[in-house]
């Protein structure tokens, strides 16, 4: 490595913002150089909807699309978004040569199901337009003058452009890269920076049934959090048990409210899973006797195949307190309400998340009053700009997430690009 090189756009950080943004600046004209500390790029990116890429969600409706993303926050993201949306997204990748498919809740995957084919192709992207990349090179922050950045420092060398570009991530899935560095490195430089929290990961819970069936996974469940007796949140969707405790799309959209309400050791926190929630009480009475009907010459433990998933049984006939042997003709009119109410609300106790290194993604990071939505430009370091999970912003499962690495990933680029090449123009 020479002892300094010189670039219109420097990008830190290999992930899926970073790979945007250096292709974008590089489609405009500028001379880009992005940095990578692993030994290849896309790492996270690979490990992304179990390694299929939800690489989007297909809601084209903006507003729609933000509401998934709450709070404030969100607000901040409708420029990002009018600039390079979902449509924007699926038409790249096709261009790319990546056919893509719409699954259930409007998550979109390529056709392959392999995320590498997400990763080839912003590889080419970026190969079209000549980005120098360097991987196995380890970035220890900023040389700064005058408000401006003007060297970043790597182990042996540095790298100097007239824009920079930090895509490096919050702190989620650390064996990946992301361990927080870029975030010490801003708020060195005066940025506000809040605290890094595991925004989608999976949670631990101290009921025993649970781990005993574990592999489980279940569709169309309602998962609502209780504290102190009251609702506080709700979700319909998959869910999956653990040897460790329940994980899933919907828990894992839950996890960051479940985090910080078990935080307060004072409070009851419960998690109560409605397992037929298309059925009223009533409903789900008249269906039991149905299938106690069926099953009427049978045992208690041989007449739920049709109800529950057979792995989930012995839990609930453990949890109901009926005898697995007693005969289906045998059973109550109280034992039956009784699972009824179970099979409606069954509840069980959540005690804490596993941590940055199961997340998927982190909440905090830059906080977004310091950054210009329009450019993703700092306010107030003139030539920085952010894109990515470095951002104080966390998304639901479902492809919320990738978006907004595309969409600030694109911005955030473009604006770099513009701004250097006016000022490589004005030097000539």
């Amino acid at each position: 490595m020479k002892k300094r090189q010189y670039y219109d756009v420097a990008v830190i950080g290999g992930g899926p913002a970073g790979m945007m943004a250096a292709g974008r600046a590089a489609e405009l004209g500028a001379r880009v150089v992005l940095v990578e500390k692993n030994e290849s790029l896309g790492k996270k990116l690979l490990l992304t909807g179990g390694g299929r890429c939800n690489l989007t969600n297909a809601e084209p409706d903006a507003r729609k699309f933000i509401e998934k993303l709450g709070g404030k926050n969100g607000k901040f993201f409708f420029s990002p978004l009018a600039a390079f949306g979902t449509q924007q997204t699926v038409d790249f990748f096709e261009r790319m040569g990546v056919k893509t498919k719409v699954e259930d809740r409007k998550r979109v995957f390529p056709i392959s199901d392999n995320a590498a084919d997400i990763l080839h192709a912003l590889e080419a992207y970026m190969e079209r337009g000549n980005v120098t990349v360097m991987t196995d090179a380890t970035a220890a922050g900023f040389n700064t003058r005058e408000n401006k950045l003007t060297q970043l420092l790597l182990r042996g060398g540095e790298v100097e452009a007239a824009s920079y570009v930090l895509t490096t991530g919050g702190r989620s899935r650390p064996e990946t890269g992301s361990s927080g560095e870029g975030l010490k490195w801003v708020a060195k430089l005066g940025h506000h920076v809040l605290n890094p929290f595991p925004a989608l990961v999976p949670l631990k819970i101290s009921d025993a049934w649970v781990k005993k069936t574990q592999g489980l996974s279940m569709d169309n469940v309602a998962v609502t959090l209780l504290v102190n007796g009251k609702k506080d949140s709700a979700r319909t969707g998959n869910i999956l048990f653990t040897h460790f405790g329940m994980s899933g799309p919907t828990i894992l959209d839950m996890s960051k409210r479940v985090g910080e309400v078990v935080k307060d050791k004072s409070a009851e926190v419960l998690l109560s899973l409605d397992l037929k929630p298309a059925l009223t009480i009533a409903q789900l009475d008249e269906r039991m006797q149905k299938d106690f009907k069926k099953y009427q010459n049978k045992t208690f433990r041989n007449s739920l195949d049709d109800l529950l998933p057979r792995k989930l049984i012995p839990a609930i006939i453990a949890l109901v307190k009926i005898n697995p042997n007693k005969a289906v003709h045998e059973i109550t009119r109280e034992d039956r309400l009784r699972l009824v109410k179970m099979l409606k609300d069954l509840r069980m106790t959540p005690i804490g998340l596993l941590g940055f290194d199961k997340a998927i993604a982190s909440s905090g990071g830059v906080d977004l009053n310091e950054v210009d939505s329009k450019t993703m430009c700092s306010k107030l370091v003139e030539n920085l700009y952010f894109a990515g999970d470095v951002l104080d912003i966390d998304a639901p499962t479902g492809g919320f997430n990738l978006q907004l690495c595309w969409s600030a990933g694109y911005v955030a680029g473009e604006a770099a690009a513009r701004e250097a090449i006016k000022e490589r123009n004005a030097h000539i």
